[in-house]
């Protein structure tokens, strides 16, 4: 999965915690067995997206953290070929830039 698709996702899932959050507060004065039921397996649902959330943001991070160290780690073993790629990189967004 991308990382746009990842943290997508986990924005997402924020959003969803946040308004199953709202919705038990919000039931919180029903005392009827089926709110209190409700109320139950959505706290339990919140909590488990929580976790949920939680493990993705850490390994998010931790694929995020690979990648640069992956990256710092070519750059220093090869130094001259990195300049050589970041120049035609910048040649071809100044010629895209320029056709615009």
């Amino acid at each position: 999965m991308s990382e746009v698709t990842t943290r997508t996702l986990i924005d997402d899932l924020r959003t969803v915690v946040a308004d199953a959050e709202a919705l038990v507060a919000a039931t919180a004065g029903d005392l009827s067995d089926r709110a209190k039921g409700a109320r139950q397996r959505a706290a339990g649902s919140v909590e488990n997206a929580r976790a949920r959330l939680a493990e993705l943001e850490a390994d998010l991070k931790h694929r995020a953290k690979a990648v640069k160290d992956d990256a710092t780690e070519y750059v220093h073993e090869n130094p001259w070929q990195s300049v050589g790629i970041a120049a035609a990189v910048g040649v071809v967004i100044g010629v895209l830039l320029g056709r615009r």
